[in-house]
């Protein structure tokens, strides 16, 4: 289990990997998002940190959707948790009291999806995964050696069954062979209820190779599915709002949106997070501790 100064150090490792940051926001601090609200037409919210750590839903969130949503604000959930198809994902929403439509939810899974063809991929993925969402032939990687090897690609999408055994065998199938390599959550914690788990962004720093791709916060692809849903809309009036500097921030600050930095249950909770702020020179335009 990382820490928050693990993650945050971690990140900054990366950054080269990142998009550049065009400049420090404002870092102006906010009691709620109605504060700002008249200067934004869509908010964008990433989901773990802002709007539930885990299976919780964060006190106080869905009711400031419904209030954004009532005063005509469009609302968008960008996520990069991969491990969970559209259906499931939506049923999940609705259980934590978001209910949303087909055009409200894009996730790095569907980016990451867009970039998969017809060879054979081992697929990382959680054990309630069906992959139905999946077009193409595929080989779920559990702990047999020959299927890393059988495998013409690499898709990986969750942590929740993975292991060091399973990662030091597709580390040693890479060493013999280089392929393609999807990661389909650049994220490399996540906040849950005991803590930050490791995601697919980080087992993806110790392996060989070099056609590795990432989807995700704060990489591009994801952007493009969720500004075709807001046509006509400017970027500097959609607002995301995320728990994670070097994904929400900056991953907004690229693509000229303005940026939330949400920090009483996140990546931050407990922290700071103007010295890491300072130390990364990304700067949100606001940060509150709640939506």
């Amino acid at each position: 289990m990382k820490t928050t100064a693990d993650s945050f150090d971690a990140y900054e490792a990366i950054r080269t990997l990142l998009p550049a940051m065009p400049g420090p926001g404002a870092g102006q601090s906010l009691s709620s998002l109605m504060d700002m609200a008249d200067q934004v037409d869509a908010f964008v919210f990433d989901a773990f940190g802002v709007l539930n750590v885990g299976d919780c839903p964060i006190p106080g969130a869905s009711e400031r959707v419904r209030e954004l949503r009532a005063a005509g604000k469009l609302i968008r959930v960008l996520s990069n948790a991969a491990s969970y198809d559209r259906a499931a994902a939506f049923a999940k929403f609705e259980r934590l009291g978001f209910p949303l439509t087909e055009e409200e939810l894009v996730t790095s899974r569907d980016a990451t999806l867009q970039a998969v063809d017809d060879r054979l991929w081992g697929v990382i993925a959680a054990p309630e995964d069906t992959l139905t969402d999946l077009a193409y032939p595929a080989i779920r990687l559990e702990d047999a050696p020959d299927d890393y090897d059988r495998a013409e690609g690499f898709l990986f999408l969750s942590t929740s069954d993975w292991t060091d055994r399973r990662q030091a065998l597709l580390q040693a199938s890479l060493a013999r062979r280089s392929r393609t390599v999807l990661i389909g959550n650049a994220d490399l914690v996540a906040p849950r209820e005991t803590g930050l788990t490791l995601e697919p962004g980080h087992y993806a720093q110790s392996l060989p190779g070099g056609d590795i791709r990432f989807f995700g916060k704060p990489f591009p692809d994801v952007y493009d599915l969720v500004r075709v849903t807001l046509p006509g809309i400017l970027p500097e009036r959609i607002a995301m709002c995320g728990d994670t500097l070097h994904t929400d921030i900056l991953g907004a600050a690229a693509q000229g949106w303005c940026s939330v930095l949400v920090t009483a249950d996140g990546l931050f909770a407990g922290e700071d997070t103007l010295s890491y702020e300072a130390r990364s020179g990304i700067v949100p335009d606001w940060r509150v501790a709640r939506i």
